[in-house]
């Protein structure tokens, strides 16, 4: 009895983070990167958008993968593809304590971290990011935290 009580409570636990940390994530249709493959920034150098067959829960949240293979890659290890911020426009995080949508194809690697930034008409914030970096990613890690 003891046994099946542990394991319902590890299952209700597993799914309300699940539920929780998809909650705090930027997802648009349901997916994550707006259904950008997260493994191709790194592996292909270049943001691909992923396929439905190579979709992948993890978490509570929705990724598609451009191949089986980096679909397996990410399952490997999630935490070292998966985008700073659930996928929020980083700048937006660290000037405005803001979630924000992003440009899937205007991201910046640091420290082998996946930060992501809006994109639209004249304002790139991937710009304005550069500019004071080190300050803008000090705030937007504290801030993420009050998020979670």
């Amino acid at each position: 009895m003891f046994k099946l009580s542990f394991f319902i409570l590890l299952l209700i636990t597993h799914f309300s983070f699940g539920q929780n940390r998809a909650k705090n994530f930027n997802l648009e249709n349901g997916l994550a990167i707006q259904g950008y493959d997260p493994v191709s920034y790194f592996i292909q150098k270049t943001p691909s958008e992923g396929k439905k067959e190579f979709a992948l829960a993890h978490q509570g949240v929705t990724y598609y993968f451009t191949t089986y293979t980096n679909k397996e890659i990410f399952k490997k290890n999630p935490s070292k593809y998966e985008p700073t911020y659930g996928g929020s426009c980083e700048y937006a995080m660290g000037a405005k304590n803001e979630k924000v949508s992003i440009d899937p194809e205007t991201y910046k690697i640091i420290n082998g971290k996946l930060y992501l930034f809006f994109n639209k008409w004249t304002n790139n914030t991937l710009v304005k990011w550069n500019k004071d970096e080190a300050n803008f990613k000090t705030k937007a890690d504290q801030n993420w935290i009050i998020f979670n």
